[in-house]
């Protein structure tokens, strides 16, 4: 631990009006900050602190076809994940994310960090990202605390990196880094550092804010979609079924594998760049090649949902609540039946995520109203469910009596992406 002539001062803290801004409220709020300034100042000594936000996601439509070109309508959530942090002069970044050891990684030696040696990795790649990109990085200290459930699939890991992202762009960067150019930074981490070849989608969500419509197709397009459950009179509920996904890596690289074996038939490399109708045509000779129906069903969900998406866009742009449930439930339904990835064949009777959904489908069935549908990658994880606000306490202790109270998270859209609070100011 460093101590040197910096000081705590306690006039940084978020403004009561940022906190309600972000939060809508500010005592419960103000308190998780006041406690992550005490945290850093027990780490690091005393610093003149900045303070950072960065909210997991929530993946509302779109599963599973980013990789192929697909369209995706994604959001930030009220989950996530925050941080204190101050310049410390030394060429070296020092993390201590709450209940977990102190990380340093010196900047010079980023480059030559372990792969795969977890957030280290991840450090150690935005590092290395940030200087790819052409971008200022100097030492700092950080403590970091999380709402964030992890290996779940809301984006621990993005909400993570954004929140690095954020503060390395006001340190260092005079917030000029865009937002397209932080999900790059985070994606750079885990496809060359933590070997995950993950998308933009997580990243994008996690630093936008609101709700986006995704268009990979050709590069990356985003558009702010102005979207709210709450404007709707719904709440959006994520259910953790009580299985992460860390051994679920091969289940994982099937889903874009087997798109890309279709496309490939079709004589393109992406599935984008072909039709639905296109498809169709020619699937008696596809099977023949590639003699995998599952691929084929998995073919069929991405030209669906990609036209599923472009309908609830409208819809949750519109304020058309009841398109948005239809096509969501639609959206689930395929999941659930064509892609395939509500429940692992390594271990085919351990179905957490199918029996969640099955058990809220029969709560939905008897109030007549909202959805539900997997969440994330699937496979294991989360579901999430749109319940009626005045059915939301209800349903909380229903699905509880199965998953426990402690595993059940109530929340809304959240309008605020990844950034320093005192920027919001």
């Amino acid at each position: 631990m460093i101590v040197d002539e910096r000081r705590t001062d306690m006039s940084n803290m978020p403004a009561k009006d940022v906190l309600k801004r972000v939060y809508g409220e500010c005592e419960k709020s103000g308190e998780r900050f006041a406690y992550l300034a005490t945290r850093f100042k027990e780490n690091f000594g005393d610093a003149r602190v900045e303070f950072f936000t960065s909210p997991g996601r929530t993946e509302m439509i779109g599963n599973h076809t980013d990789h192929n070109g697909g369209k995706i309508v994604a959001a930030s959530i009220s989950l996530d994940t925050i941080g204190a942090a101050a310049p410390n002069h030394t060429g070296s970044i020092r993390v201590r994310s709450e209940g977990y050891d102190l990380i340093e990684v010196e900047i010079a030696a980023a480059s030559s960090v372990e792969k795969k040696s977890g957030t280290r990795a991840l450090i150690a790649g935005m590092i290395e990202a940030i200087k790819k990109f052409g971008y200022k990085i100097d030492g700092f200290d950080a403590y970091v605390t999380t709402e964030v459930i992890a290996a779940a699939g809301v984006s621990s890991s993005a909400s993570f990196e954004m929140l690095i992202c954020a503060m390395v762009n006001a340190l260092f960067n005079e917030n000029q880094i865009p937002l397209g150019d932080c999900a790059r930074i985070g994606q750079y981490a885990e496809n060359n550092f933590w070997m995950k070849s993950s998308g933009l989608m997580d990243q994008m969500a996690c630093a936008a804010g609101g709700a986006i419509l995704l268009d990979f197709s050709n590069d990356i397009k985003c558009e702010k979609i102005d979207a709210s459950f709450d404007a709707l009179g719904y709440d959006m509920v994520i259910v953790n079924t009580g299985k992460g996904h860390g051994d679920l890596s091969e289940e994982y690289s099937a889903v874009p594998g087997e798109m890309y074996q279709v496309a490939g038939a079709l004589g393109v490399k992406r599935l984008c760049e072909s039709t639905m109708e296109e498809f169709l045509s020619k699937i008696p000779e596809i099977v023949t090649v590639i003699n995998n129906d599952r691929a084929i069903m998995r073919a069929l969900h991405f030209y669906e949902e990609n036209r599923r998406v472009e309908e609830a866009a409208k819809a949750i742009a519109g304020g058309d609540g009841k398109t948005v449930l239809k096509l969501l439930t639609q959206s689930g339904n395929s999941s659930w039946k064509w892609l395939q990835n509500c429940m692992s064949k390594s271990n085919e009777s351990d179905q957490k995520v199918a029996l969640a959904l099955a058990l809220t489908e029969l709560y939905l069935e008897k109030i007549k109203d909202g959805c539900c549908r997997v969440h994330g990658g699937g496979f294991a994880g989360v579901i999430l469910a749109v319940i009626p606000r005045d059915k939301t306490g209800d349903y909380v202790r229903y699905i509880s009596g199965f998953v426990g109270e402690e595993n059940v998270y109530p929340m809304q859209i959240r309008q605020t992406g990844a950034v320093s609070l005192g920027c919001e100011a």
